[in-house]
């Protein structure tokens, strides 16, 4: 059994890249979901849709918007660390099991209301323009570097892209 241990970038945004789209197998295009706050709200069964994008590889600096976010729970959280459990090896009673990875915060996360009539990610054409050809470039650089399509995490503070991880997209 392997446990990571990982600090939490408590960002503005969190996201998913797919450096292949998995709607339709495009290779030439990435195709990536954003959400407020921590990623959980995105890859759980959070009610609402994640902005969702795509950007041709030749093409970065024009992604298109091809929904716009409509989750109404945020979460947010104090600087932590996160336990992300590998279960391949070992199941644990109430976690993820059958290869999959469960995570659970040192400290709880709050939950807030969003309001996205304010959000510079929905009205800011610019900003928004900005940070997700950034969010594409990183998935386009990671692919490069490990030479196939890669499903990878990060977050968006300050304009700033973190990835937190990446693994081969299935």
């Amino acid at each position: 059994m392997a446990v990571l241990i990982q600090e939490v970038i408590c960002g503005d945004y969190a996201f998913v890249i797919h450096t292949k789209n998995p709607l339709s197998g495009d290779t030439s295009e990435i195709y990536a979901e954003i959400v407020k706050g921590l990623g959980e709200t995105l890859v759980s069964a959070y009610p609402g849709r994640a902005m969702s994008f795509i950007a041709k590889k030749n093409n970065l600096k024009s992604p298109i918007v091809t929904c716009y976010a409509s989750k109404k729970i945020g979460l947010y959280c104090k600087p932590t660390i996160i336990f992300r459990s590998d279960s391949n090896g070992e199941d644990l009673e109430g976690y993820a099991g059958a290869g999959l990875y469960d995570s659970v915060l040192m400290d709880e996360e709050e939950s807030m209301v969003l309001d996205y009539s304010n959000d510079p990610m929905m009205v800011n054409k610019a900003f928004q323009t900005s940070i997700l050809s950034k969010v594409a470039e990183a998935g386009k650089i990671i692919e490069t570097l490990y030479g196939c399509p890669q499903d990878i995490e990060g977050v968006v503070k300050d304009g700033m892209i973190y990835v937190v991880q990446a693994r081969p997209q299935v």
